[in-house]
């Protein structure tokens, strides 16, 4: 399997300095600063990254367990929101919500629940997350 990358360089102090993200295949660069990651400043910030990763690998990975189950989806859209929070440790990820949407022709909810369930558990990315954050779904067939 391949090595990912992905690079950042800051420059500055931390509430004044900013910086850029960029990935190894350059698919995505950005800046990103402290106004970006704890205020409403413009550019992205690495725990939007992470619910990008994350909502990413989830969809995938529903998509092959309803394939898998025999359903062809003809759509999955998913939104992850992360929550960067203080705790007596400091800032952590605490907890990751995913909003997933399917259009599975053929399927019923129950079935649709049990799968888009496995694929949060299994997905690479909610696989390395969960020790450290709780994540939560809520799945809707549309």
């Amino acid at each position: 399997m391949p090595i990912r990358s992905a690079s950042a360089r800051w420059q500055g102090n931390l509430t004044e300095g900013s910086g850029t993200i960029k990935t190894g295949q350059g698919g995505y660069q950005g800046n990103y600063s402290f106004k970006s990651r704890f205020e409403e400043g413009e550019g992205t910030n690495p725990e939007e990254l992470i619910a990008a990763a994350h909502s990413g690998c989830f969809s995938m990975a529903f998509s092959k367990g309803l394939a898998d189950a025999g359903f062809t989806p003809t759509s999955v859209e998913t939104v992850a929101k992360v929550h960067l929070d203080k705790t007596d440790g400091g800032f952590g990820v605490t907890r990751i919500e995913l909003e997933t949407v399917g259009d599975v022709p053929g399927i019923d909810n129950d079935t649709f629940q049990k799968i888009a369930e496995g694929a949060k558990e299994n997905c690479p990315i909610s696989r390395l997350l969960s020790p450290g954050a709780a994540i939560s779904l809520t799945a809707t067939l549309s």
